[in-house]
Protein backbone atom coordinates (compact mmCIF):
# COMPACT_ATOMS: atom_id res chain seq x y z
CA UNK A 1 0.00 0.00 0.00
CA UNK A 2 1.51 3.32 -1.10
CA UNK A 3 1.45 6.18 1.37
CA UNK A 4 -0.63 9.33 1.07
CA UNK A 5 1.60 12.27 0.23
CA UNK A 6 1.31 15.79 1.55
CA UNK A 7 0.20 17.67 -1.56
CA UNK A 8 0.78 21.39 -1.96
CA UNK A 9 -0.77 22.09 -5.38
CA UNK A 10 -4.46 22.49 -6.14
CA UNK A 11 -6.25 19.60 -7.86
CA UNK A 12 -8.06 20.78 -10.98
CA UNK A 13 -9.27 18.74 -13.96
CA UNK A 14 -7.44 15.62 -12.78
CA UNK A 15 -4.04 17.32 -12.44
CA UNK A 16 -1.95 18.82 -9.65
CA UNK A 17 -1.97 22.48 -10.58
CA UNK A 18 0.17 25.50 -9.76
CA UNK A 19 -2.09 28.51 -9.15
CA UNK A 20 -2.22 31.39 -11.57
CA UNK A 21 -0.97 33.63 -8.77
CA UNK A 22 2.22 31.56 -8.41
CA UNK A 23 1.71 32.17 -4.68
CA UNK A 24 1.59 29.81 -1.71
CA UNK A 25 0.65 30.13 1.95
CA UNK A 26 1.76 28.26 5.05
CA UNK A 27 -0.14 25.52 6.83
CA UNK A 28 0.82 25.51 10.51
CA UNK A 29 0.32 22.89 13.22
CA UNK A 30 -1.66 24.77 15.93
CA UNK A 31 -0.19 22.58 18.69
CA UNK A 32 3.47 23.24 17.86
CA UNK A 33 3.69 26.13 15.41
CA UNK A 34 5.49 23.85 12.94
CA UNK A 35 5.07 24.71 9.25
CA UNK A 36 3.60 21.61 7.61
CA UNK A 37 3.37 22.76 3.99
CA UNK A 38 3.24 25.69 1.60
CA UNK A 39 -0.04 25.25 -0.25
CA UNK A 40 -1.28 26.78 -3.51
CA UNK A 41 -2.93 30.15 -2.91
CA UNK A 42 -5.53 30.08 -5.67
CA UNK A 43 -7.44 32.97 -7.19
CA UNK A 44 -10.82 33.47 -8.79
CA UNK A 45 -9.26 32.50 -12.12
CA UNK A 46 -8.25 29.11 -10.72
CA UNK A 47 -11.71 28.58 -9.28
CA UNK A 48 -13.19 29.38 -12.70
CA UNK A 49 -10.94 26.77 -14.32
CA UNK A 50 -12.13 24.21 -11.77
CA UNK A 51 -15.80 25.01 -12.40
CA UNK A 52 -15.28 24.75 -16.16
CA UNK A 53 -13.50 21.41 -15.73
CA UNK A 54 -16.36 20.12 -13.58
CA UNK A 55 -18.84 21.26 -16.22
CA UNK A 56 -16.99 19.38 -18.98
CA UNK A 57 -16.88 16.27 -16.82
CA UNK A 58 -20.55 16.46 -15.85
CA UNK A 59 -21.97 15.09 -19.09
CA UNK A 60 -19.94 11.86 -19.21
CA UNK A 61 -20.15 11.32 -15.43
CA UNK A 62 -23.91 11.84 -15.27
CA UNK A 63 -24.41 9.39 -18.13
CA UNK A 64 -22.65 6.58 -16.27
CA UNK A 65 -25.05 4.12 -14.72
CA UNK A 66 -25.69 4.41 -11.01
CA UNK A 67 -23.92 1.10 -10.54
CA UNK A 68 -20.82 2.33 -12.38
CA UNK A 69 -20.61 5.38 -10.15
CA UNK A 70 -21.26 3.19 -7.13
CA UNK A 71 -18.32 0.91 -7.92
CA UNK A 72 -15.91 3.87 -8.09
CA UNK A 73 -17.22 5.36 -4.85
CA UNK A 74 -16.81 2.03 -3.09
CA UNK A 75 -13.19 1.90 -4.21
CA UNK A 76 -12.75 5.43 -2.83
CA UNK A 77 -14.23 4.27 0.49
CA UNK A 78 -11.86 1.30 0.61
CA UNK A 79 -8.83 3.50 -0.04
CA UNK A 80 -9.85 6.00 2.64
CA UNK A 81 -10.13 3.19 5.18
CA UNK A 82 -6.83 1.62 4.08
CA UNK A 83 -5.14 4.96 4.79
CA UNK A 84 -7.03 5.69 8.00
CA UNK A 85 -3.94 6.12 10.19
CA UNK A 86 -2.16 8.41 7.71
CA UNK A 87 -5.21 10.57 7.13
CA UNK A 88 -5.85 10.83 10.87
CA UNK A 89 -2.28 11.91 11.56
CA UNK A 90 -2.45 14.52 8.78
CA UNK A 91 -5.75 15.80 10.15
CA UNK A 92 -4.43 16.08 13.69
CA UNK A 93 -1.35 17.96 12.54
CA UNK A 94 -3.31 20.56 10.59
CA UNK A 95 -6.25 21.15 12.96
CA UNK A 96 -4.99 19.93 16.36
CA UNK A 97 -7.74 17.36 16.93
CA UNK A 98 -6.76 14.51 19.32
CA UNK A 99 -5.57 11.53 17.27
CA UNK A 100 -8.25 9.18 18.58
CA UNK A 101 -10.91 11.61 17.43
CA UNK A 102 -9.19 11.97 14.06
CA UNK A 103 -9.18 8.20 13.64
CA UNK A 104 -12.91 8.28 14.36
CA UNK A 105 -13.48 11.08 11.88
CA UNK A 106 -11.87 9.09 9.08
CA UNK A 107 -14.35 6.28 9.76
CA UNK A 108 -17.22 8.77 9.99
CA UNK A 109 -16.19 10.57 6.81
CA UNK A 110 -15.69 7.33 4.90
CA UNK A 111 -19.14 6.16 6.00
CA UNK A 112 -20.74 8.83 3.79
CA UNK A 113 -18.85 7.57 0.76
CA UNK A 114 -19.98 4.02 1.48
CA UNK A 115 -23.58 5.07 2.22
CA UNK A 116 -24.01 7.16 -0.91
CA UNK A 117 -22.28 4.57 -3.06
CA UNK A 118 -25.22 2.39 -2.06
CA UNK A 119 -27.82 5.17 -2.37
CA UNK A 120 -26.69 5.93 -5.94
CA UNK A 121 -28.75 2.93 -7.06
CA UNK A 122 -31.86 4.09 -5.16
CA UNK A 123 -32.63 7.48 -6.72
CA UNK A 124 -36.16 6.46 -7.59
CA UNK A 125 -38.85 8.35 -9.48
CA UNK A 126 -42.63 7.86 -9.47
CA UNK A 127 -45.45 6.75 -11.71
CA UNK A 128 -48.39 9.01 -10.82
CA UNK A 129 -52.04 8.08 -11.46
CA UNK A 130 -53.02 10.30 -14.42
CA UNK A 131 -56.02 12.65 -14.48
CA UNK A 132 -57.09 11.27 -17.88
CA UNK A 133 -56.97 7.84 -19.43
CA UNK A 134 -55.03 8.87 -22.55
CA UNK A 135 -51.81 9.81 -20.77
CA UNK A 136 -49.13 8.67 -18.34
CA UNK A 137 -47.68 10.91 -15.64
CA UNK A 138 -44.17 10.35 -14.34
CA UNK A 139 -41.61 12.10 -12.15
CA UNK A 140 -37.94 11.37 -12.68
CA UNK A 141 -34.87 12.59 -10.79
CA UNK A 142 -31.81 13.91 -12.62
CA UNK A 143 -28.46 15.21 -11.31
CA UNK A 144 -28.50 18.95 -10.91
CA UNK A 145 -25.04 19.64 -12.36
CA UNK A 146 -21.84 21.20 -11.08
CA UNK A 147 -21.93 21.35 -7.27
CA UNK A 148 -19.62 23.38 -5.07
CA UNK A 149 -18.71 22.72 -1.45
CA UNK A 150 -17.19 25.25 0.93
CA UNK A 151 -16.10 23.37 4.03
CA UNK A 152 -14.84 24.16 7.56
CA UNK A 153 -11.60 23.32 9.33
CA UNK A 154 -13.05 21.45 12.33
CA UNK A 155 -13.99 18.32 10.32
CA UNK A 156 -11.63 18.56 7.35
CA UNK A 157 -12.53 15.13 5.94
CA UNK A 158 -16.11 14.38 6.94
CA UNK A 159 -17.56 17.73 5.87
CA UNK A 160 -16.22 17.13 2.37
CA UNK A 161 -17.46 13.56 2.02
CA UNK A 162 -20.85 14.44 3.54
CA UNK A 163 -21.35 16.93 0.70
CA UNK A 164 -19.45 15.43 -2.21
CA UNK A 165 -20.30 11.74 -1.86
CA UNK A 166 -24.04 12.34 -2.48
CA UNK A 167 -23.23 14.79 -5.27
CA UNK A 168 -21.02 12.27 -7.08
CA UNK A 169 -23.42 9.42 -6.38
CA UNK A 170 -26.28 11.37 -7.96
CA UNK A 171 -24.21 12.05 -11.09
CA UNK A 172 -23.04 15.59 -10.27
CA UNK A 173 -19.46 16.82 -10.37
CA UNK A 174 -17.84 18.79 -7.54
CA UNK A 175 -15.51 21.67 -6.77
CA UNK A 176 -14.36 21.91 -3.15
CA UNK A 177 -12.87 24.90 -1.38
CA UNK A 178 -11.53 23.54 1.92
CA UNK A 179 -10.95 25.80 4.90
CA UNK A 180 -7.82 27.91 4.74
CA UNK A 181 -6.28 26.16 7.75
CA UNK A 182 -6.93 22.54 6.71
CA UNK A 183 -6.41 21.88 2.98
CA UNK A 184 -4.06 18.90 3.32
CA UNK A 185 -6.77 16.38 4.15
CA UNK A 186 -8.87 17.59 1.21
CA UNK A 187 -5.95 17.20 -1.17
CA UNK A 188 -5.30 13.70 0.19
CA UNK A 189 -8.94 12.84 -0.53
CA UNK A 190 -8.44 14.02 -4.10
CA UNK A 191 -5.39 11.80 -4.49
CA UNK A 192 -7.30 8.76 -3.22
CA UNK A 193 -10.29 9.62 -5.40
CA UNK A 194 -8.08 9.63 -8.48
CA UNK A 195 -6.66 6.23 -7.50
CA UNK A 196 -10.23 4.95 -7.09
CA UNK A 197 -11.02 5.90 -10.67
CA UNK A 198 -12.82 9.24 -10.44
CA UNK A 199 -12.45 10.71 -13.96
CA UNK A 200 -10.67 14.03 -14.38
CA UNK A 201 -12.82 17.01 -13.56
CA UNK A 202 -15.30 15.07 -11.44
CA UNK A 203 -13.71 16.08 -8.11
CA UNK A 204 -11.67 19.29 -7.87
CA UNK A 205 -10.00 20.99 -4.89
CA UNK A 206 -9.18 24.71 -4.94
CA UNK A 207 -7.12 25.96 -1.98
CA UNK A 208 -6.84 29.61 -0.94
CA UNK A 209 -5.63 31.65 2.01
CA UNK A 210 -8.54 34.08 1.71
CA UNK A 211 -11.70 32.48 0.43
CA UNK A 212 -13.71 35.57 -0.58
CA UNK A 213 -12.73 35.69 -4.27
CA UNK A 214 -12.84 31.91 -4.72
CA UNK A 215 -16.13 31.73 -2.83
CA UNK A 216 -17.62 34.37 -5.11
CA UNK A 217 -16.90 32.20 -8.15
CA UNK A 218 -18.27 29.06 -6.48
CA UNK A 219 -21.53 30.80 -5.60
CA UNK A 220 -22.00 33.05 -8.65
CA UNK A 221 -20.59 31.26 -11.70
CA UNK A 222 -23.49 30.46 -14.08
CA UNK A 223 -22.22 26.89 -14.63
CA UNK A 224 -22.58 26.12 -10.91
CA UNK A 225 -26.03 24.71 -10.12
CA UNK A 226 -25.72 23.79 -6.42
CA UNK A 227 -23.88 25.38 -3.48
CA UNK A 228 -23.26 23.69 -0.13
CA UNK A 229 -21.63 25.42 2.83
CA UNK A 230 -20.81 24.59 6.42
CA UNK A 231 -19.68 27.45 8.63
CA UNK A 232 -20.87 30.56 10.42
CA UNK A 233 -24.32 32.05 9.94
CA UNK A 234 -23.03 35.49 8.80
CA UNK A 235 -20.89 33.92 6.07
CA UNK A 236 -23.72 31.58 5.09
CA UNK A 237 -26.08 34.52 4.67
CA UNK A 238 -23.56 36.26 2.43
CA UNK A 239 -23.13 33.15 0.29
CA UNK A 240 -26.90 32.81 -0.04
CA UNK A 241 -27.09 36.40 -1.26
CA UNK A 242 -24.40 35.67 -3.84
CA UNK A 243 -26.14 32.50 -5.00
CA UNK A 244 -29.51 34.25 -5.25
CA UNK A 245 -28.70 36.17 -8.42
CA UNK A 246 -28.56 32.94 -10.40
CA UNK A 247 -31.13 31.15 -8.17
CA UNK A 248 -28.83 28.26 -7.26
CA UNK A 249 -30.05 25.38 -5.15
CA UNK A 250 -28.32 25.85 -1.79
CA UNK A 251 -27.83 23.92 1.41
CA UNK A 252 -26.39 25.60 4.48
CA UNK A 253 -25.25 24.08 7.77
CA UNK A 254 -24.64 27.14 9.91
CA UNK A 255 -24.04 28.22 13.49
CA UNK A 256 -25.62 26.72 16.57
CA UNK A 257 -26.46 27.50 20.17
CA UNK A 258 -27.14 23.98 21.40
CA UNK A 259 -28.92 23.53 24.75
CA UNK A 260 -28.27 20.46 26.92
CA UNK A 261 -31.20 20.10 29.32
CA UNK A 262 -30.84 17.95 32.44
CA UNK A 263 -34.12 17.30 34.27
CA UNK A 264 -34.39 16.29 37.92
CA UNK A 265 -35.25 12.71 37.00
CA UNK A 266 -32.25 12.23 34.68
CA UNK A 267 -29.67 9.49 35.08
CA UNK A 268 -26.86 11.75 36.30
CA UNK A 269 -24.02 9.40 35.32
CA UNK A 270 -25.43 9.06 31.80
CA UNK A 271 -25.92 12.82 31.56
CA UNK A 272 -22.31 13.49 32.62
CA UNK A 273 -21.03 11.04 29.99
CA UNK A 274 -23.20 12.67 27.36
CA UNK A 275 -22.10 16.13 28.44
CA UNK A 276 -18.41 15.26 28.15
CA UNK A 277 -18.88 13.71 24.71
CA UNK A 278 -21.01 16.52 23.36
CA UNK A 279 -19.28 19.54 24.92
CA UNK A 280 -15.60 18.65 24.82
CA UNK A 281 -15.27 16.69 21.58
CA UNK A 282 -12.66 18.40 19.40
CA UNK A 283 -12.01 20.75 22.33
CA UNK A 284 -15.50 22.21 21.99
CA UNK A 285 -14.99 23.10 18.33
CA UNK A 286 -17.93 21.41 16.63
CA UNK A 287 -21.14 22.90 15.27
CA UNK A 288 -23.29 20.60 17.42
CA UNK A 289 -21.29 21.09 20.63
CA UNK A 290 -23.34 22.02 23.68
CA UNK A 291 -23.31 25.78 24.16
CA UNK A 292 -25.68 26.06 27.15
CA UNK A 293 -26.27 23.55 29.95
CA UNK A 294 -29.75 24.02 31.39
CA UNK A 295 -29.93 22.11 34.68
CA UNK A 296 -33.00 21.79 36.89
CA UNK A 297 -32.77 23.22 40.40
CA UNK A 298 -33.05 19.92 42.24
CA UNK A 299 -29.86 18.44 40.77
CA UNK A 300 -27.96 21.58 39.72
CA UNK A 301 -25.27 21.41 42.44
CA UNK A 302 -24.83 17.64 42.11
CA UNK A 303 -24.49 17.84 38.33
CA UNK A 304 -22.10 20.80 38.49
CA UNK A 305 -19.77 19.05 40.94
CA UNK A 306 -19.76 15.78 38.99
CA UNK A 307 -19.08 17.55 35.69
CA UNK A 308 -16.29 19.69 37.14
CA UNK A 309 -14.65 16.63 38.73
CA UNK A 310 -14.58 14.84 35.36
CA UNK A 311 -13.44 17.89 33.40
CA UNK A 312 -10.61 18.67 35.84
CA UNK A 313 -9.05 15.28 35.06
CA UNK A 314 -8.90 15.82 31.29
CA UNK A 315 -5.49 15.51 29.67
CA UNK A 316 -4.43 18.53 27.61
CA UNK A 317 -1.69 18.25 25.00
CA UNK A 318 -0.51 17.68 21.46
CA UNK A 319 -3.18 15.76 19.61
CA UNK A 320 -0.63 13.26 18.30
CA UNK A 321 -0.21 11.87 21.82
CA UNK A 322 -2.78 9.12 22.36
CA UNK A 323 -3.45 10.18 25.95
CA UNK A 324 -4.57 13.65 24.87
CA UNK A 325 -8.26 14.43 25.39
CA UNK A 326 -8.09 18.18 24.72
CA UNK A 327 -5.95 19.70 21.98
CA UNK A 328 -5.33 23.31 20.97
CA UNK A 329 -7.87 25.75 19.59
CA UNK A 330 -7.41 26.44 15.91
CA UNK A 331 -5.94 29.96 16.10
CA UNK A 332 -5.43 33.09 18.17
CA UNK A 333 -8.84 34.51 17.25
CA UNK A 334 -10.49 31.42 18.76
CA UNK A 335 -8.50 31.81 21.98
CA UNK A 336 -9.39 35.48 22.18
CA UNK A 337 -13.12 34.82 21.76
CA UNK A 338 -13.24 32.11 24.45
CA UNK A 339 -11.28 34.33 26.82
CA UNK A 340 -13.64 37.26 26.22
CA UNK A 341 -16.74 35.15 26.84
CA UNK A 342 -15.39 33.69 30.09
CA UNK A 343 -14.20 37.12 31.28
CA UNK A 344 -17.63 38.59 30.52
CA UNK A 345 -19.35 35.84 32.50
CA UNK A 346 -17.07 36.00 35.53
CA UNK A 347 -17.15 39.79 35.66
CA UNK A 348 -20.95 39.54 35.84
CA UNK A 349 -21.01 37.01 38.69
CA UNK A 350 -20.34 33.56 37.20
CA UNK A 351 -18.08 31.20 39.17
CA UNK A 352 -15.29 29.05 37.73
CA UNK A 353 -15.49 25.52 39.15
CA UNK A 354 -12.55 24.28 37.10
CA UNK A 355 -10.38 25.65 34.31
CA UNK A 356 -10.63 29.32 33.46
CA UNK A 357 -7.17 30.50 32.52
CA UNK A 358 -5.35 29.56 29.38
CA UNK A 359 -3.28 26.44 29.68
CA UNK A 360 0.47 26.89 30.12
CA UNK A 361 1.16 24.19 27.50
CA UNK A 362 1.08 26.63 24.61
CA UNK A 363 -0.46 29.85 23.34
CA UNK A 364 -3.41 28.13 21.60
CA UNK A 365 -4.41 25.86 24.49
CA UNK A 366 -7.31 26.73 26.80
CA UNK A 367 -8.02 24.70 29.93
CA UNK A 368 -11.41 22.90 29.82
CA UNK A 369 -13.73 24.96 31.96
CA UNK A 370 -17.01 24.71 33.90
CA UNK A 371 -18.91 27.87 34.89
CA UNK A 372 -21.78 28.04 37.41
CA UNK A 373 -24.27 30.75 38.34
CA UNK A 374 -24.49 31.79 34.71
CA UNK A 375 -27.47 33.89 33.60
CA UNK A 376 -29.17 34.70 30.32
CA UNK A 377 -27.80 38.25 30.55
CA UNK A 378 -24.27 37.02 29.86
CA UNK A 379 -22.84 36.72 26.35
CA UNK A 380 -22.43 32.93 26.62
CA UNK A 381 -26.20 32.55 26.53
CA UNK A 382 -26.44 33.98 23.02
CA UNK A 383 -23.02 33.55 21.40
CA UNK A 384 -21.51 30.32 20.10
CA UNK A 385 -18.48 29.56 22.28
CA UNK A 386 -16.61 27.12 20.00
CA UNK A 387 -14.26 26.21 22.81
CA UNK A 388 -13.99 23.97 25.91
CA UNK A 389 -16.25 26.01 28.22
CA UNK A 390 -19.44 24.64 29.81
CA UNK A 391 -21.75 27.35 31.26
CA UNK A 392 -24.44 25.98 33.62
CA UNK A 393 -27.81 27.77 33.82
CA UNK A 394 -30.56 26.96 36.35
CA UNK A 395 -34.21 26.36 35.54
CA UNK A 396 -37.24 25.41 37.62
CA UNK A 397 -39.94 23.93 35.40
CA UNK A 398 -40.18 22.03 32.12
CA UNK A 399 -41.79 25.09 30.56
CA UNK A 400 -38.83 27.23 31.70
CA UNK A 401 -36.38 24.81 30.10
CA UNK A 402 -38.18 24.81 26.76
CA UNK A 403 -38.49 28.60 26.77
CA UNK A 404 -34.78 29.06 27.53
CA UNK A 405 -33.73 26.45 24.99
CA UNK A 406 -35.76 28.07 22.20
CA UNK A 407 -34.74 31.63 23.11
CA UNK A 408 -32.24 31.90 20.24
CA UNK A 409 -32.33 32.53 16.49
CA UNK A 410 -30.44 29.27 16.01
CA UNK A 411 -31.79 25.72 15.79
CA UNK A 412 -29.19 23.13 14.87
CA UNK A 413 -28.88 20.54 17.67
CA UNK A 414 -30.37 20.14 21.14
CA UNK A 415 -30.00 17.51 23.85
CA UNK A 416 -31.96 16.55 26.95
CA UNK A 417 -31.87 13.89 29.64
CA UNK A 418 -34.95 12.53 31.41
CA UNK A 419 -36.46 9.14 32.26
CA UNK A 420 -40.08 10.32 31.94
CA UNK A 421 -41.56 8.94 28.71
CA UNK A 422 -44.30 11.56 28.52
CA UNK A 423 -41.74 14.33 28.97
CA UNK A 424 -39.55 12.83 26.24
CA UNK A 425 -42.30 13.37 23.67
CA UNK A 426 -43.41 16.76 24.99
CA UNK A 427 -39.94 18.23 25.02
CA UNK A 428 -38.74 16.61 21.78
CA UNK A 429 -41.69 18.05 19.88
CA UNK A 430 -41.40 21.48 21.53
CA UNK A 431 -37.71 22.08 20.86
CA UNK A 432 -37.14 24.23 17.77
CA UNK A 433 -34.14 22.32 16.46
CA UNK A 434 -33.38 20.18 13.44
CA UNK A 435 -31.78 17.43 15.55
CA UNK A 436 -32.49 16.34 19.12
CA UNK A 437 -30.44 13.93 21.20
CA UNK A 438 -32.57 12.27 23.90
CA UNK A 439 -30.45 10.67 26.62
CA UNK A 440 -27.62 10.72 24.07
CA UNK A 441 -24.77 13.16 23.54
CA UNK A 442 -23.45 11.96 20.17
CA UNK A 443 -26.02 12.06 17.40
CA UNK A 444 -24.07 12.30 14.13
CA UNK A 445 -24.34 9.30 11.78
CA UNK A 446 -24.49 8.81 8.04
CA UNK A 447 -27.91 7.11 8.27
CA UNK A 448 -29.76 10.11 9.79
CA UNK A 449 -30.58 13.54 8.31
CA UNK A 450 -28.19 16.23 9.60
CA UNK A 451 -29.25 19.88 9.50
CA UNK A 452 -30.89 22.76 11.32
CA UNK A 453 -33.86 25.12 11.32
CA UNK A 454 -34.23 28.88 11.81
CA UNK A 455 -30.86 30.62 11.22
CA UNK A 456 -28.94 27.35 11.55
CA UNK A 457 -29.42 26.39 7.95
CA UNK A 458 -31.24 24.91 4.99
CA UNK A 459 -31.38 21.34 3.71
CA UNK A 460 -30.21 18.03 5.12
CA UNK A 461 -27.02 15.99 4.76
CA UNK A 462 -26.62 12.24 5.17
CA UNK A 463 -29.41 9.64 5.17
CA UNK A 464 -31.69 8.90 2.22
CA UNK A 465 -32.63 12.59 2.17
CA UNK A 466 -29.07 13.77 1.54
CA UNK A 467 -28.95 12.74 -2.09
CA UNK A 468 -32.15 14.69 -2.84
CA UNK A 469 -30.13 17.89 -2.40
CA UNK A 470 -28.27 17.04 -5.64
CA UNK A 471 -31.13 16.12 -7.95
CA UNK A 472 -33.89 17.93 -9.76
CA UNK A 473 -37.36 16.43 -10.12
CA UNK A 474 -38.64 16.47 -13.69
CA UNK A 475 -42.30 15.86 -14.48
CA UNK A 476 -43.01 13.93 -17.69
CA UNK A 477 -46.50 13.89 -19.20
CA UNK A 478 -46.89 11.33 -21.97
CA UNK A 479 -50.09 11.94 -23.94
CA UNK A 480 -51.86 10.54 -26.99
CA UNK A 481 -52.16 7.03 -25.58
CA UNK A 482 -55.70 6.25 -26.87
Amino acid sequence: MSSVQIREQAYIDGAWTTPSTQKTYQIVNPATGEVLANVADCSADDATLAVEAAHRAFGPWSKKTAKERSVILKKWFDLIMEHQAELARMMTMECGKPINESMGEVVYGASFVEWFAEEAKRVYGDIIPPPKGDRKVMAIKQPIGVSTAITPWNFPLAMITRKCAPALAAGCTAVVKPAEATPLTALALAELGAKAGLPKGVFNVVTASHGKDVGAVLTQHPLVKKVSFTGSTPVGKQLLKQAADTVKKSSMELGGNAPFIVFDDADIDAAISGAIASKYRNTGQTCVCVNRFLVQDGIYDQFAKALADRVSKMTIGNGLEESTEQGPLINQAAINKVTELVDDATSSGANVLTGGPRSDIGSLFYAPTVLTNVTDKMRVFNEEIFGPVAPLFRFKTEEDAIRMANDTPFGLAAYFYTQDMGRIWRVAESLEYGMVGINEGIISTEVAPFGGVKESGLGREGSKYGIDEYVEIKYLCLGGLD
